[in-house]
Protein backbone atom coordinates (compact mmCIF):
# COMPACT_ATOMS: atom_id res chain seq x y z
CA UNK A 1 0.00 0.00 0.00
CA UNK A 2 1.04 3.50 -0.44
CA UNK A 3 -0.43 6.59 0.69
CA UNK A 4 -1.67 9.45 -1.91
CA UNK A 5 -2.06 13.12 -0.87
CA UNK A 6 -3.68 15.78 -3.06
CA UNK A 7 -4.19 19.21 -1.82
CA UNK A 8 -5.95 22.47 -3.05
CA UNK A 9 -6.36 25.95 -1.83
CA UNK A 10 -9.79 27.39 -2.35
CA UNK A 11 -11.67 30.54 -1.81
CA UNK A 12 -14.25 30.03 0.19
CA UNK A 13 -14.88 29.35 3.80
CA UNK A 14 -14.35 25.62 5.48
CA UNK A 15 -18.04 25.23 5.73
CA UNK A 16 -19.13 25.57 2.43
CA UNK A 17 -15.89 23.27 1.18
CA UNK A 18 -17.10 20.78 3.62
CA UNK A 19 -20.97 21.15 2.29
CA UNK A 20 -19.84 20.79 -1.53
CA UNK A 21 -17.78 17.57 -0.28
CA UNK A 22 -20.73 16.11 1.21
CA UNK A 23 -23.74 17.34 0.17
CA UNK A 24 -25.33 14.52 -2.03
CA UNK A 25 -26.25 17.39 -5.00
CA UNK A 26 -22.60 17.67 -4.89
CA UNK A 27 -21.16 14.79 -3.98
CA UNK A 28 -21.49 13.32 -7.26
CA UNK A 29 -20.76 16.15 -9.45
CA UNK A 30 -16.69 16.08 -7.72
CA UNK A 31 -16.71 12.24 -7.80
CA UNK A 32 -17.90 11.22 -11.12
CA UNK A 33 -13.85 11.01 -12.20
CA UNK A 34 -13.74 8.11 -9.98
CA UNK A 35 -17.73 6.76 -11.21
CA UNK A 36 -19.79 8.67 -12.57
CA UNK A 37 -23.13 8.84 -10.97
CA UNK A 38 -21.64 7.35 -7.41
CA UNK A 39 -23.48 8.33 -4.07
CA UNK A 40 -22.26 7.56 -0.30
CA UNK A 41 -24.94 6.81 1.55
CA UNK A 42 -23.66 7.35 5.41
CA UNK A 43 -25.65 7.13 8.59
CA UNK A 44 -22.87 10.00 9.90
CA UNK A 45 -21.66 8.17 12.90
CA UNK A 46 -18.36 7.18 13.94
CA UNK A 47 -17.91 3.33 14.24
CA UNK A 48 -21.33 2.90 11.69
CA UNK A 49 -21.46 2.39 8.03
CA UNK A 50 -20.82 4.16 4.97
CA UNK A 51 -21.40 3.14 1.68
CA UNK A 52 -20.03 4.57 -1.95
CA UNK A 53 -21.96 3.04 -4.55
CA UNK A 54 -21.98 2.55 -8.11
CA UNK A 55 -24.89 3.82 -10.86
CA UNK A 56 -25.10 -0.02 -10.27
CA UNK A 57 -25.26 -0.41 -6.75
CA UNK A 58 -22.10 -1.87 -6.06
CA UNK A 59 -19.04 -0.57 -4.32
CA UNK A 60 -17.53 -0.24 -1.04
CA UNK A 61 -18.79 -0.53 2.73
CA UNK A 62 -16.70 1.89 4.96
CA UNK A 63 -16.82 3.21 8.49
CA UNK A 64 -15.87 6.98 9.91
CA UNK A 65 -13.20 6.72 11.83
CA UNK A 66 -12.79 10.47 12.69
CA UNK A 67 -15.20 13.17 12.00
CA UNK A 68 -14.68 16.90 13.44
CA UNK A 69 -17.40 19.33 10.93
CA UNK A 70 -15.81 20.99 9.05
CA UNK A 71 -12.53 20.14 9.78
CA UNK A 72 -11.43 16.25 9.01
CA UNK A 73 -13.07 13.36 7.91
CA UNK A 74 -11.65 10.13 8.01
CA UNK A 75 -12.84 6.84 6.39
CA UNK A 76 -11.82 2.93 7.22
CA UNK A 77 -12.93 0.91 4.25
CA UNK A 78 -13.94 -2.21 5.29
CA UNK A 79 -14.82 -4.28 2.16
CA UNK A 80 -16.89 -4.38 -0.60
CA UNK A 81 -20.24 -4.80 -1.48
CA UNK A 82 -22.38 -6.05 -4.48
CA UNK A 83 -25.78 -5.01 -6.27
CA UNK A 84 -27.65 -6.86 -3.90
CA UNK A 85 -26.46 -5.06 -0.50
CA UNK A 86 -24.46 -8.18 0.03
CA UNK A 87 -21.16 -7.10 2.45
CA UNK A 88 -17.73 -8.86 1.58
CA UNK A 89 -15.25 -8.11 4.47
CA UNK A 90 -13.36 -10.97 4.88
CA UNK A 91 -12.04 -13.04 1.50
CA UNK A 92 -8.19 -12.90 0.48
CA UNK A 93 -8.95 -9.59 -1.77
CA UNK A 94 -10.66 -7.59 0.26
CA UNK A 95 -8.42 -8.34 3.01
CA UNK A 96 -5.33 -7.32 1.56
CA UNK A 97 -6.64 -3.11 1.44
CA UNK A 98 -9.17 -3.76 4.54
CA UNK A 99 -8.75 -1.11 6.67
CA UNK A 100 -7.14 1.59 4.74
CA UNK A 101 -8.13 4.89 5.23
CA UNK A 102 -9.32 7.64 3.03
CA UNK A 103 -8.31 11.63 4.71
CA UNK A 104 -10.14 14.66 4.11
CA UNK A 105 -8.67 17.83 6.06
CA UNK A 106 -10.01 21.02 5.65
CA UNK A 107 -7.70 24.09 6.67
CA UNK A 108 -8.33 27.56 7.71
CA UNK A 109 -5.77 29.43 5.26
CA UNK A 110 -6.39 33.05 5.49
CA UNK A 111 -9.73 33.36 4.92
CA UNK A 112 -9.17 30.46 2.42
CA UNK A 113 -9.14 26.64 2.97
CA UNK A 114 -6.71 24.61 2.41
CA UNK A 115 -8.21 21.05 1.27
CA UNK A 116 -5.99 18.29 2.01
CA UNK A 117 -7.05 14.77 1.04
CA UNK A 118 -4.99 11.43 1.72
CA UNK A 119 -5.67 8.01 0.37
CA UNK A 120 -4.01 4.55 1.02
CA UNK A 121 -4.33 2.74 -2.35
CA UNK A 122 -2.81 -0.39 -4.07
CA UNK A 123 0.13 0.89 -6.46
CA UNK A 124 -2.73 -0.63 -8.91
CA UNK A 125 -5.29 1.89 -8.32
CA UNK A 126 -2.57 5.02 -8.04
CA UNK A 127 -3.78 6.28 -11.99
CA UNK A 128 -7.28 5.96 -11.11
CA UNK A 129 -7.03 7.52 -7.81
CA UNK A 130 -4.80 10.68 -9.60
CA UNK A 131 -6.80 10.92 -12.25
CA UNK A 132 -10.27 11.47 -9.58
CA UNK A 133 -8.61 13.42 -6.92
CA UNK A 134 -6.75 16.18 -9.42
CA UNK A 135 -10.14 16.46 -11.63
CA UNK A 136 -12.60 16.14 -9.00
CA UNK A 137 -11.06 18.93 -6.37
CA UNK A 138 -10.67 21.34 -8.96
CA UNK A 139 -14.36 20.54 -9.30
CA UNK A 140 -14.69 20.99 -5.06
CA UNK A 141 -12.60 24.35 -5.58
CA UNK A 142 -14.92 25.62 -8.74
CA UNK A 143 -18.30 24.67 -6.72
CA UNK A 144 -17.33 26.25 -3.20
CA UNK A 145 -16.55 29.45 -4.90
CA UNK A 146 -19.24 29.98 -7.22
CA UNK A 147 -21.56 29.42 -4.68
Amino acid sequence: METLSYEKIINAPKQKVWDVLWNSETYSEWTKFFSPGSVMKSDWKVGGKTYFINTEGEGMVSTIDSLEEPNQLIFKHLGMVDKDGNEDTQSKEVMEWSGCYEKYILIDFDGKTKLHTEVQVDKDWEEHMNNGFIKGLEVVKDLAEAK
